[in-house]
C-alpha cells in the first residue's frame, strides 16, 4: 500500500460527492530544511552541492514518483475531474540552489530559530519558546532581522517571502501538468494524458 493510497481514497470521495477541480501538489525537497537537516550526520557524501541532504530529497522524490502514479489512476477512474498536479519539489528545490540569485540568503538557516550555527535550529527550543532567567521570561526563538530575504521560517516551514516567490512560479501553470494556469484551473475539464 502506498502511502498516496489514502488521499487517493479522499479524492474519490470528494469526487462523489461532486467536487470536480482537483489541484494536487507534490512534496518540496525535505532534505534542504534546517529540521531534518540537524538530524543528518555531518558527512560530505550525504549533502548536494546545495547542502540539501540526498538521502531525505530521494525520499520526497520518490513519494512523487508514487503521487504520479496515483494521479494518473485518478485520472482514468474520476473521468469528469480536472486533476492538476502541480511539482512544488521542482520549483522549492531551485529556490534553493539560485537562492542568490532570487534575493535569499543563507538558504538553509531558519529565520526564527535557536542555537545559531550553519542551521539555526534546535528541535528543542522551537521559534517564539521562551524560559525563565531569574524570575524574568526570556525569548530563545527569536525572528532573523530579514525575513524577506529568509527562504525557511522555524525550521520546516517557509517564510512568507519565499511562499510568496514559489507561488509566483507555480500560479502560471509551467509547473504543472498539464499545464494550466491556477486562474483557470477551477472546473476546467484537463486531458488524460
Amino acid at each position: 500500500m502506498h502511502s498516496t493510497d489514502g488521499n487517493c481514497v479522499l479524492a474519490q470521495k470528494v469526487y462523489e460527492r461532486g467536487g470536480r477541480s482537483f489541484w494536487i501538489h507534490n512534496t518540496g525537497p525535505l532534505g534542504c530544511l534546517p529540521y531534518v537537516l540537524v538530524r543528518v550526520p555531518a558527512a560530505a557524501p550525504r549533502f548536494d552541492s546545495s547542502g540539501c541532504s540526498i538521502l531525505f530529497n530521494a525520499l520526497a522524490e520518490q513519494f512523487n514518483t508514487m503521487l504520479n502514479e496515483t494521479v494518473a489512476q485518478l485520472r482514468k477512474h474520476l473521468p469528469l475531474a480536472s486533476l492538476i498536479l502541480t511539482d512544488i519539489y521542482s520549483v522549492k528545490y531551485s529556490l534553493f540552489r539560485r537562492a542568490a540569485m532570487h534575493g535569499f540568503d543563507r538558504p538553509l538557516r531558519a529565520c526564527c530559530g535557536h542555537g545559531g550555527g550553519a542551521y539555526n535550529f534546535d528541535a528543542d527550543v522551537w521559534c517564539g519558546d521562551t524560559t525563565e532567567v531569574d524570575g524574568t521570561r526570556v525569548l530563545l526563538g527569536k525572528s532573523c532581522r530579514k525575513p524577506r530575504k529568509t527562504i525557511v521560517w522555524d525550521g520546516a516551514h517557509y517564510t512568507e517571502a519565499a511562499n510568496k516567490w514559489v507561488f509566483h512560479h507555480i500560479s502560471g501553470g509551467e509547473f504543472s501538468h498539464p499545464p494550466v494556469p491556477l486562474s483557470m484551473a477551477c472546473g476546467k475539464k484537463t486531458p488524460t494524458t
